[in-house]
């Protein structure tokens, strides 16, 4: 073994290297803690934990799925519409125009499918990807606060399970080792071997060295570093002590920088991908078939064209550089050319870099861009901007905080609790079903109905008329719920049921109320609590004019007007009237919950005083009867009937009573009861038999009529009112 250069030796000489105690984690020298050990292996590789992160945590072998399928079925569809709707897609006055018309046209007959098929592919391509990716994030790509919450709570989960697999594999590498069929070495494997180990150790600085392991029956010399291991294949004992010692320099800069930490890190964040990644290339590794292959292709393409095209070739490049970082190490050592020897031979293995596995994915960079940074490290060393030191191959891990970067994170830490803390206390005070319960309750008091309906589901008040509900509220005629309490609260997920008590036109009553959890966030944070039952719908009587509520003026309803809605509490109706009827106030109660009423009747009721009036009335008409000379005056209830009247006069001998049935607010029926008839007399002569003969009669009398009211004015008429 040849001793390194003196241009890249390092300033001290490292102490003696001995084997690694016996510690949990047996993590290599130079790190103050594990946690620096795994900070500085974690954050190396950004990324390649971006590429895991996003392939992972956004779906995306089904969305490449989606975007396969999206643009069959886009194209599908577009190649035939392409290919039969020529004629409407050129302008009337392009496809009229002479030679140009006909060339367009025949272009776009003769391709038209096959442009519309990649048209529609591309269209239903990017639709197919966009759809899986941003369909967990519809309901707050319009929240930026709850849309920066789920992000970054996406990446503080995915950061988690990279950190707890990476501990996974550090704790359970010897297990695993056991597994994979590495075994502890021989006494003869061991004399032979950990002299040269340590001796590199030495000559890096390292006062430990990892486990070694080896692997039986490898054809290949070959060497693998993890965490915690170096494991080498049986056939590195058939190899010359420079080559093995170029080897070791090589795995224990790996070993040294935590390269495997990183990928471990990698895959914990791309978890659930690696291990559905993990199916496929077994099955392909066990049954090498091509058949089986194809197979095995067509169920799970997505997935291998993800990791192939995306999460492979972003960590393969941190992986590249790692190798030539630890090519450093035989130069270190004074080991470069078994190193080069090591590569030369390999040489003859080496396939074409053509591929995109062999150019992209390659974990190791070609052999000869590997020996030709080997001959411009060892060629020029006094020219190279940095000189080769344990720091510049090695890095400087430092500790794990500086007391100022402790207080810095304690002050955000700081920060964060109370940030949060008074969110939640936000939420709490503000945000709560009982604030929802308790605000809409305090509207209703303060006569605001636009803080009442903003408390409201927006399904529940989609016509209401918020000016009129504002007026209606406000009017005197209102009277909401008071001692409103709050006794129970039911909460499921999204939805709550609250139980109420509260009084309501004197009397002590309870309800039910149906809440549901917000869409919207208020300030893109808080999401608040909306009643699902807040109005009640009441009709009004059709046809009528000048009715009130609250006494707030209401348009005249029609029959096929809808009727009108109302908040919670006692509201009073009425309607005018007029010199024949009254329509009396009235109430209805609405329950908070309640979503229909009883309609308002307001029915007209006759005035006292109209039955007397319509006496005189009748009184005035019988008169004007009596006064007419003829055997039957027209218009009036009583006739003499027999012979030849020559001469008559009538006497209202007793007025009959009369009873006055309403038939509208403007009309009622004026009718004479069986024992409230009267009498009337007639008297003069007639021609009976030849001569005069006199005649004095009396008759029952009884009167049918209307009474109609026109302004302040009454008026009879006699008769049924057909006419």
């Amino acid at each position: 073994m040849t001793e390194p250069p003196a241009a890249v030796r390092a300033a001290e000489p490292p102490p003696d290297p001995s084997p690694a105690p016996g510690r949990i984690t047996n993590r290599p020298p130079g790190y103050p803690n594990a946690l620096v050990w795994l900070r500085a292996g974690i954050l190396r590789d950004w990324r390649g934990v971006l590429g895991a992160f996003v392939a992972t945590w956004f779906y995306l072998p089904v969305a490449l799925f989606a975007a396969v399928w999206g643009g069959v079925l886009g194209a599908f569809v577009s190649v035939f519409a392409g290919a039969l709707g020529t004629e409407d897609q050129l302008p009337a006055a392009i496809r009229d125009t002479p030679l140009v018309g006909d060339l367009l046209d025949a272009v776009l007959s003769r391709s038209g499918g096959v442009l519309g098929g990649f048209v529609g592919f591309a269209l239903g391509a990017v639709g197919g990807f966009l759809i899986v990716v941003l369909l967990p994030w519809r309901e707050v790509l319009d929240e930026p606060f709850a849309l920066l919450a789920g992000l970054l709570g996406t990446t503080v989960a995915a950061a988690l399970i990279g950190l707890l697999y990476t501990i996974y594999r550090v704790l359970l590498e010897p297990r695993l080792m056991v597994v994979s069929g590495a075994r502890e070495l021989s006494r003869r494997e061991q004399a032979r071997l950990l002299p040269i180990l340590e001796d590199c150790a030495r000559r890096l600085g390292l006062p430990t060295v990892p486990r070694l392991l080896i692997e039986d029956g490898a054809v290949l010399t070959n060497a693998r570093t993890y965490t915690r291991h170096i494991v080498i294949t049986s056939s590195v004992l058939d190899e010359p002590d420079e080559e093995i010692a170029a080897l070791f320099s090589h795995e224990l800069v790996h070993w040294r920088t935590g390269d495997e930490v990183t990928s471990a890190f990698v895959r914990g964040v791309a978890l659930p991908l690696t291990l559905a990644h993990a199916l496929p290339t077994w099955l392909m590794r066990t049954f090498p078939h091509t058949g089986t292959k194809f197979v095995v292709f067509l169920i799970f393409w997505p997935i291998l064209l993800t990791m192939r095209y995306v999460v492979l070739p972003l960590h393969a490049q941190d992986v590249r550089a790692a190798e030539y970082r630890a090519d450093l190490g035989a130069v270190f050592t004074g080991h470069v050319e078994g190193l080069r020897s090591v590569l030369e031979r390999r040489r003859s293995f080496e396939g074409g870099r053509s591929g995109w596995d062999e150019a992209v994915c390659a974990t190791h960079p070609p052999h000869e861009l590997r020996l030709d940074r080997l001959d411009r490290t060892t060629e020029q060393p006094a020219v190279a901007p940095v000189p080769l030191t344990t720091e510049t191959l090695f890095g400087r891990p430092g500790d794990f905080g500086t007391p100022r970067s402790w207080l810095v994170a304690g002050l955000v830490v700081a920060a964060l609790v109370v940030g949060t803390a008074g969110l939640g206390v936000v939420q709490w005070a503000f945000f709560r079903p009982q604030s929802a319960v308790d605000g809409y309750f305090d509207a209703l008091a303060d006569r605001d109905a636009d803080a009442a309906l903003d408390l409201l589901d927006p399904g529940a008040v989609p016509t209401a008329d918020r000016e009129l509900l504002a007026d209606l509220i406000r009017g005197e005629g209102y009277e909401p719920p008071t001692d409103v309490e709050i006794t129970a609260i039911e909460r499921e997920e999204e939805t709550a049921t609250a139980t109420i008590s509260f009084r309501l036109a004197g009397t002590e009553q309870q309800a039910e109320l149906r809440l549901h959890r917000a869409e919207s966030a208020t300030a893109g944070l808080f999401h608040g609590w909306r009643l699902q039952d807040g109005l009640a719908t009441v009709g009004l009587p059709p046809g009528r004019d000048g009715l009130t509520v609250n006494g707030v003026p209401i348009p005249s309803p029609s029959e096929d007007s809808p009727p009108i809605s109302l908040l919670p509490g006692v509201h009073t109706a009425s309607a005018p009237g007029s010199a024949l009827s009254e329509v009396p106030t009235e109430k209805i109660v609405l329950v908070p919950g309640q979503t229909t009423g009883a309609a308002f009747a307001l029915a007209p009721v006759l005035r006292p005083e109209v039955t007397a009036t319509a006496q005189e009335r009748v009184r005035a008409y019988l008169d004007e009867c009596a006064k007419q000379t003829v055997a039957a005056p027209t218009g009036c209830p009583f006739d003499h009937s027999g012979g030849t009247v020559q001469k008559i006069s009538w006497e209202i001998l007793e007025y009959p009573e009369v009873v006055v049935n309403l038939l509208g607010p403007d009309t009622a029926r004026v009718s004479t009861p069986a024992e409230g008839q009267g009498r009337v007399r007639a008297t003069g002569t007639e021609t009976y038999f030849g001569g005069p003969s006199p005649f004095d009669d009396e008759d029952q009398v009884a009167v049918v009529g209307l009474l109609t009211a026109s302004g302040d004015t009454l008026t009879f008429q006699p008769g049924n009112g057909d006419d």
